[in-house]
């Protein structure tokens, strides 16, 4: 793919996982998202969502991968399916582009490979292994990996060698602090210098707040790298990790991640727009939702070209 894709605007799509429970998605304990690529009469509710953004003006769909990393399925019981959840949610954005018959991408969402928002601080072969499995059978389908709510250097040296390996470039996300630090203490400055290579296309600051988003414009703007944001609506500034694997019902505290954080029902479409203008106005490229968001905010947020 041509390796200046983000030097100029481009919308990413918005959250999945929410919207997906929104729509009727029955999660398997603490599966989420992915449950919808197990299930075949859930399929559906993954395809209608990847073309309400594309639809919307999202330049960019990201594979239902997010959930799909072994450990939630080892975790949920369903290890054996790892392979076909995987596929299934590529061949669900593929089947999508090619109903939409428009030029868009297709980004594989390869995200940290333990808890969310928590430095992985496991053996470099194990995380590697973990990278490399979810990858191999994610690359055929898609353009480029997007590295999904990263939180150390670490991590994001080993998926994007694992990227490269692949001969895929990637777009690299990593999570950032109200401290403006990745959870693993480093600052973004020092990882981009440490860890950046040739198969970078860009960096944003991943399922962020827009509030951490304006915080960390500045460096993310300084590291002369295409850059913008996923921004989240939780209804608090910095989640913490997820860890409640277990089997209880869905509806229990901890089960899924809206209850324990909330959600911003007041942060509409048009607010959406005015932070990403004003992110535009410093020099952002790279524009798109994360959990909260929906196809109304990506539509907004498309008027910004």
């Amino acid at each position: 793919m041509n390796k200046d894709f983000f030097k100029q605007i481009r919308i990413l799509d918005g959250g999945m996982g929410q919207e997906l429970l929104a729509k009727g998605l029955v999660s398997m304990g603490t599966l989420w998202s992915a449950s919808a690529n197990l299930e075949k009469k859930f399929h559906n509710l993954v395809l209608d969502l990847h073309l309400s953004y594309i639809n919307s003006g999202a330049d960019v769909i990201i594979t239902n991968t997010f959930s799909a990393r072994r450990i939630r399925l080892i975790q949920n019981k369903v290890n054996e399916h790892f392979e076909y959840i995987n596929e299934q949610a590529c061949l669900l954005a593929m089947k999508a582009k090619d109903i939409s018959k428009k030029d868009i991408l297709i980004a594989g969402s390869l995200p940290s490979q333990r808890d969310t928002y928590v430095e992985d601080k496991r053996k470099t072969d194990e995380i590697e292994k973990d990278f490399l499995d979810q990858a191999t059978i994610i690359y055929p389908y898609i353009d480029f990996f997007y590295l999904d709510v990263l939180s150390s250097g670490k991590e994001l040296d080993i998926a994007s060698n694992v990227a490269a390996k692949l001969k895929k470039p990637i777009l690299a996300g990593i999570h950032i602090k109200k401290n403006c630090l990745l959870p693993s203490g480093e600052t973004i400055t020092e990882v981009v210098k440490k860890y950046r290579n040739e198969n970078w296309l860009g960096l944003i600051g991943a399922c962020i707040s827009p509030e951490i988003v304006e915080k960390s414009i500045g460096e993310l703007s300084d590291t002369n790298l295409p850059f913008g944001f996923k921004a989240n609506l939780w209804e608090i500034d910095e989640p913490g990790p997820q860890q409640t694997f277990n089997n209880a019902r869905f509806n229990e505290v901890g089960s899924n991640p809206n209850i324990a954080f909330g959600k911003r029902d007041q942060y509409t479409a048009k607010l959406f727009y005015k932070f990403s203008k004003k992110m535009i106005d410093k020099g952002a490229t790279i524009i798109g939702g994360c959990c909260e968001t929906s196809p109304e905010h990506i539509k907004e947020i498309n008027k910004l070209r």
